[in-house]
């Protein structure tokens, strides 16, 4: 499909199984590897929250989708339903990070609430999330 067309983001799938694989690896370490308490109990800690984070980001797929009524934003709690009237702005907000320069797409609501996505969040640079919102009639240009 052309990216022009495409109409619901998510994180990569590859990018969620292996944090999943990543999680269960240091899992098994914990159990058999690791002998001092405070190195298990770190090692629980990060693999639990690699394996919690696959999770979460595997569940909420897709995360940003272009629906009939509106804008569907899947969270953990589920899809929520983004109208137009309901869209105050969406924007892309750029800043350095690390040396590199990192974007995210911001949606704000007129219930003040700011949604923001990373690339992470869409599996594809927020721009052209943003183009194909704009093309949508969703964002003005």
């Amino acid at each position: 499909m052309n990216q022009s067309q495409q109409t619901s983001w998510g994180p990569k799938p590859a990018g969620v199984a292996a944090l999943g694989f990543g999680g269960l690896v240091m899992a098994v370490a914990c159990v058999t590897l690791v002998t001092d308490v405070p190195g298990r109990i770190l090692i629980g800690v990060a693999s639990a929250g690699l394996l919690l984070f696959a999770t979460s980001s595997w569940l909420a797929r897709p995360k940003l989708a272009i629906g009939d009524d509106g804008i569907v934003v899947r969270g953990v709690r589920g899809p929520v339903t983004l109208r137009r009237e309901d869209i105050r702005l969406i924007r892309i907000t750029e800043f350095r990070r690390v040396g590199r320069r990192v974007r995210m797409l911001e949606i704000d609501t007129h219930d003040d609430r700011l949604r923001v996505f990373t690339r992470w969040d869409l599996g594809t640079d927020p721009l052209e999330v943003l183009d194909a919102l704009t093309a949508a009639g969703y964002a003005r240009p």
